[in-house]
């Protein structure tokens, strides 16, 4: 890494550095925080990992989650184990190795698998939201508006518009031209970072991704919101205050998770890029790429009773099948 900032300081590229090749400069240049940022990341993706896998396999297998509710987690879970891989495997790798380049057709497709399943989280989520909003709100009505062939049609429409807004991003950021030194200061390849490395027009590519980011961040967000305000305004009404309190608890980490996704993005990419915001963007991106995957399953599932019932079970269920030799 010393040789890559001497070579960016003399505006030359490294001998082994392609000049179709980007270079991400990561969480930083100093050498000894290299190591506790790469086992930091190594058991926050071994954790996301393992939480969001577990998940898929408990509503899978057990019949008693074979709702749309836990229909919706696991298909959470599925996104959160594809979005984490798609950055932290990267990550961890450059780590390992001390190669910080990535080819500009990997950078290209980790652009776009990272705006996919970011879309497609940001929707699925408003989607968890409502039908959370009709299980409390409007329970004698939940059974016949949320059928199994609604909540089919909700996910999928989750990944499918994160599937076509991220493949017209990605058709607009990949016609640009990358001359000079193609440095990227961040931990992956995104946006603004790559747009500030292009010497080619990049006014059409801001337009048509600020007209989709406020689609697809600011409606999904206000539809979270206005669900919660619903849900929140009907627990203030249960007359327990045991009751209350309990479904605080539940519904207060939510909130702010959700805040906290919804408010970073829309920091990142709708606000102006100000100097502070500037160097704030990695922080920032650290919530909404890393934190939240590894929060959602522990907030959403494995703090939920039905859940945890499920897990006991299943680990029952192994622990006699090893004692008699299943």
């Amino acid at each position: 890494m010393r040789d890559l900032w001497r070579c960016m300081e003399k505006g030359e590229w490294d001998n082994h550095t392609s000049p179709v090749d980007f270079i991400l400069l990561g969480m930083g240049n100093v050498p000894s925080l290299q190591t506790p940022f790469f086992l930091l990341s190594l058991i926050i993706y071994l954790v996301t990992m393992a939480a969001n896998i577990l998940i898929v396999l408990l509503v899978a297998a057990d019949r008693h989650l074979h709702t749309p509710m836990y229909f919706f987690l696991g298909n959470l879970s599925s996104l959160e184990t594809c979005y984490s891989s798609t950055i932290l495997s990267w990550l961890l790798a450059s780590f390992l190795t001390g190669d910080r380049t990535i080819s500009a057709h990997s950078c290209m497709a980790q652009f776009y698998f990272f705006g996919y399943f970011l879309v497609s989280e940001c929707y699925l989520l408003a989607m968890m939201s409502y039908d959370q909003y009709l299980a409390i709100c409007q329970p004698l009505l939940y059974a016949s508006l949320m059928t199994w062939k609604v909540s089919l049609q909700l996910a999928a429409a989750s990944w499918l518009v994160g599937f076509f807004t991220s493949m017209v991003v990605t058709s607009f950021v990949s016609r640009l031209r990358f001359c000079g030194l193609k440095v990227i200061d961040h931990f992956f390849c995104d946006f603004t970072p790559l747009l500030e490395v292009a010497c080619s027009d990049t006014n059409a590519a801001r337009l048509v991704t600020f007209t989709l980011a406020v689609f697809n961040l600011v409606l999904p967000f206000l539809s979270n919101l206005a669900s919660y305000v619903c849900i929140i305004a009907a627990i203030l009404r249960i007359p327990s205050s045991v009751g209350r309190q309990k479904a605080f608890s539940t519904c207060s980490s939510q909130v702010i998770i959700v805040t906290v996704f919804y408010g970073t993005l829309i920091i990142v990419y709708l606000m102006p890029r100000t100097p502070l915001l500037r160097q704030l963007n990695k922080a920032f991106s650290f919530f909404y790429t890393v934190l939240t995957p590894l929060v959602n399953p522990l907030i959403y599932s494995l703090w939920n009773r039905e859940v945890r019932e499920a897990l006991r079970k299943a680990l029952r269920k192994a622990l006699a099948c090893t004692q008699s030799s299943c």
